[in-house]
């Protein structure tokens, strides 16, 4: 096994079946470029398979929530830990609905972060709703370990912090009941990260921030704690598709690479 692939106990590029609590411990001290997650919501998740006309046997279960009482706690502890391991350099994305947002918020200042930006991801939809405005979008502050040193590259002449990029459509495909797209996650970690930087996903769920990673040339190390989960995940690693991406970096054909890999998003800019 090669040491320059290892950080601390953990092979680089793999997902580690466990409780990102306990397994985040493991890694050494400021050692990681961007973390980058879509943490439990504390919301009830239960009868929601069919959401967005999902068939309800294509739809992973397993989601794990924290009960709401716990979020403020849950969130300090694994952002403590996120916080440690970052590198002075290090940025961190959270995706968060705006139902414990509050506690979010709290979290990263109690921790230390500083949020230089409050990004929302606008999708194209929500849950249907009688009695209140339809929800269609995240909320994604982007905090760092320290505002003077942050890595931020400017690959757009001007970066709005209201992104829209529609939800994906995985028809006829199994998938886990809360997926981003893989556009939107490749569009953040480029603003933050270079070539050979190490991203970390605690709550890495499908994988996609681990896809992305692998498109892009980014080493990745990802936590999950339903076992489902990471059979998809390994499974999404090794598609033939990404073997057909990796071809499309090397002949410097970027523009084309989400195209290919997710057929909803053909024809579109990954801007």
């Amino acid at each position: 096994m090669n040491i320059k692939n290892k950080l601390g106990k953990f092979q680089l590029d793999r997902i580690y079946l466990g409780d990102c609590l306990k397994l985040i411990k493991e890694i050494p001290d400021s050692s990681i470029d961007l973390v980058l997650t879509d943490p439990p919501f504390a919301i009830n998740f239960k009868g929601k398979r069919t959401n967005y006309h999902r068939t309800p046997e294509r739809v992973i279960e397993g989601y794990n929530e924290i009960p709401k009482e716990k979020y403020l706690d849950f969130s300090l502890q694994w952002m403590k830990e996120a916080f440690r391991v970052l590198k002075d350099t290090g940025s961190m994305y959270v995706f968060s609905g705006w139902t414990n947002l509050k506690e979010i918020l709290i979290a990263l200042d109690e921790v230390g972060f500083k949020v230089i930006n409050h990004l929302i991801w606008k999708y194209q939809f929500g849950v249907f709703t009688k009695r209140k405005f339809v929800t269609s979008h995240y909320h994604i502050p982007f905090c760092v370990k320290n505002e003077k040193k942050y890595k931020f590259n400017k690959n757009e002449h001007y970066p709005e912090d209201v992104i829209f990029v529609k939800r994906e459509y995985w028809t006829g495909r199994v998938k886990t009941p809360n997926k981003l797209p893989i556009a939107l996650v490749a569009k953040l970690i480029q603003f933050v990260t270079d070539k050979g930087d190490i991203v970390l996903d605690p709550f890495i769920g499908s994988g996609t921030t681990a896809v992305a990673c692998k498109l892009l040339k980014r080493h990745f190390i990802g936590f999950e704690i339903v076992p489902e989960y990471v059979k998809l995940a390994n499974k999404r690693l090794l598609g033939e598709s990404l073997k057909i991406s990796k071809k499309l970096i090397e002949e410097k054909k970027e523009m084309h690479l989400f195209q290919l890999f997710e057929p909803n998003l053909k024809g579109k800019s990954l801007n």
